[in-house]
């Protein structure tokens, strides 16, 4: 079958799903399934703009909430994770995935599903050290600082996926694994982002959680986005035994969807022809979820998960063949995800404007339902429940006072990472840090600029189609030729355009219903990346 892989699509819905039609009327190619990469911004109002950790000239409406609303509908399955630019408190609400518009699905803060035979795996936001440790705890209205540490990546979720033994096909990240830039071509990498340099060459540059569930997974491809450049690689990993069949990993990074822009690949994957049209659970993910659910922790405290090191009772959390059966018979070996998408915010009118329109804190259906079937913990009534018993404050007074201490946790239980500042004091290349003089990080303020009903027209710039090649033969260190130039030669695939605030009580929604940081400027490569940025939108 064949799969569009796009990057980060900022809330551009309409831009990508017109491209997808004009893959098809110009050279008959139609994608059975489109993967996004992070940045997706399901942004369904005013106040989910408000939840955006972005300056104020970055927060626009885009297309979204047209597919939430049900005045369109994606023509091609969609399964996204999310990034750093996104609509938190929305997407907070399926922390175990599920429908966000219909034929829209969020994997959740991490997930893997099946489709067509096609395992699908991925891991939602960016790596950041001194949250790494910490639960799920924040939850909406936030702050200045959990705004941002809402979709920092914990370590809990990439302790479940370490948990899964049965092969991977396809694993998404928005940031790149840590050390992947090694296995293509670096030199033409550093060529088009020459800002990149001193991370790439301290190795410091991207996710460590991303590399070490790459090397543990060892999936055919691994797709990421987030530092807006277009790069791929070939990864050869080392086998544990004699007996086990070498295996390998094609890397492939997109650019934004913006015009001019490579953002979108399709590819060929082999599946299951039998297997039927629907996006389906996975039988040992369920399995894992349950084995898992007694680790979950909805508080600001660091801790580490279980390891074979005498201090745990348990610490292997794989699941049996059995376990894998219950699951199977628990639902009657249908593993058709429910299409019971339902609408738990207004969504946004351009002819009546809420701009002071306020987050709550809600508990979706689709979560209740999940939760229920399988026998686990609603992590937002979770955090509820604690906020109700004093365990999660409104305020981050002791956790900026333990950045300010030591992000690598205490000396009995160190972090699994090196969280030397030096080396991580910007592993997340494109987080906008709020700029404090030009007033942008006024989180009370929402600029809603809605597309036009018409976009542009961008068959013009719409060049050749590729499809990515059967094989990325690209040695480490820049040994052979640009594994992007192989790409621009080969078959057909696309390029194209792309107060501290109040706590309120947890909104429980059924059926259908319509400060400053402190931080003085943009990190430097971050600057060189929002004025490219910039120079985009004026071109």
């Amino acid at each position: 079958m064949k799969v569009a892989v796009a990057g980060c699509c900022h809330g551009a819905l309409d831009k990508m799903y017109e491209t997808l039609e004009l893959l098809q009327q110009r050279h008959n190619v139609r994608p059975d399934l489109l993967l996004c990469c992070g940045d997706f911004q399901a942004v369904r109002n005013e106040a989910d703009l408000r939840c955006m950790a972005v300056p104020a000239k970055y927060r626009h409406m885009q297309t979204f909430y047209r597919y939430y609303s049900g005045e369109k509908k994606a023509p091609v399955l969609t399964v996204f994770i999310g990034g750093n630019h996104e609509a938190s408190n929305h997407l907070q609400e399926l922390p175990y995935g599920g429908w966000v518009a219909p034929n829209i699905y969020y994997l959740g803060y991490a997930g893997v599903v099946r489709f067509r035979g096609v395992r699908i795996g991925g891991i939602s936001g960016i790596f950041k050290s001194h949250d790494y440790r910490k639960g799920h705890f924040e939850c909406p209205p936030y702050n200045q600082q959990t705004i941002r540490s809402a979709y920092h990546v914990r370590n809990i979720e990439v302790f479940k996926l370490k948990q899964l033994k049965r092969p991977i096909d396809i694993f998404m990240s928005h940031d790149w694994p840590r050390s992947i830039y090694h296995y293509g071509n670096k030199k033409q990498l550093l060529k088009m982002k020459s800002f990149f340099r001193q991370e790439v060459e301290s190795n410091t540059l991207g996710s460590p959680a991303a590399s070490e569930l790459l090397q543990h997974l060892k999936p055919t491809y691994w797709f990421s986005a987030h530092l807006h450049v277009k790069f791929a690689a070939f990864m050869q990993h080392q086998t544990n035994s004699k007996e086990e069949l070498p295996k390998a990993t094609k890397f492939l990074a997109l650019d934004k969807c913006l015009p001019h822009r490579d953002f979108l690949q399709i590819i060929d994957i082999e599946h299951d022809p039998s297997a039927g049209d629907s996006l389906e659970y996975d039988a040992e993910w369920i399995a894992v979820l349950k084995a898992t659910n007694s680790l979950i922790n909805v508080t600001q405290s660091s801790w580490n998960m279980p390891e074979k090191n005498g201090l745990h009772a348990k610490w292997d959390y794989s699941v049996t063949e059995e376990a894998i059966k219950e699951v199977l018979e628990e639902l009657n070996h249908n593993l058709k995800i429910p299409c019971n998408f339902t609408l738990t915010a207004a969504c946004y009118d351009p002819s009546k404007p809420q701009k002071h329109m306020e987050p709550v804190h809600s508990i979706n259906p689709q979560t209740t339902e999940f939760c229920a079937q399988f026998g686990l913990t609603d992590i937002n009534d979770r955090i509820q429940q604690a906020k109700e018993e004093g365990s999660v404050r409104g305020e981050y007074e002791e956790e900026e006072e333990e950045e300010e201490m030591d992000s690598t946790g205490s000396a009995e239980e160190p972090s699994e990472y090196n969280t030397d500042n030096s080396g991580l004091s910007s592993i997340n290349p494109d987080e906008i840090m709020l700029d404090e003089e030009g007033g942008d990080e006024d989180l009370s303020t929402c600029s809603v600029d809605p597309s036009p009903d018409h976009p542009p027209d961008f068959s013009a710039s719409f060049s050749d189609i590729r499809i990515m090649p059967d094989s990325m033969a690209v040695s480490s260190d820049d040994a052979m030729d640009s594994t992007n130039e192989e790409l621009e030669k080969s078959g057909v695939s696309k390029q194209v355009e792309e107060k501290s605030l109040s706590e309120r009580p947890l909104k429980r929604i059924g059926g259908n219903e319509n400060g400053n940081s402190g931080i003085k400027k943009i990190k430097r490569r971050n600057q060189a990346i929002y004025a490219a940025e910039d120079e985009d939108k004026t071109e």
